[in-house]
């Protein structure tokens, strides 16, 4: 796993400077962009301490740094399997 918790106050940090600038998410979640398409997704901050979602964030950060020009968090998977990893957290 190995993804520190300040890449993730960073990434969050920047994902908030853009949602302001962009779409607004709602207190408590943040946006994500998933899949070929990009297809955003709001999910709540809550994901972030989940060990499967940590792992998602661990092969954004190698992918894309903390540079998501989408204005939220660029997650490098198929829509499908983040579905399958974050329908469990609920």
């Amino acid at each position: 796993m190995g993804f520190r918790l300040h890449g993730i106050r960073k990434a969050l940090f920047s994902a908030n400077q853009a949602a302001s600038k962009a779409v607004d998410a709602p207190k408590g979640y943040l946006a994500v962009y998933v899949g070929e398409k990009m297809k955003r997704f709001v999910i709540p901050v809550s994901y972030l301490n989940q060990p499967s979602f940590q792992d998602l964030l661990s092969q954004a950060e190698e992918e894309f740094g903390y540079d998501h020009p989408m204005g939220g968090l660029t997650i490098p998977c198929s829509e499908d399997v983040f579905q399958r990893i974050t329908c469990c957290f609920n």
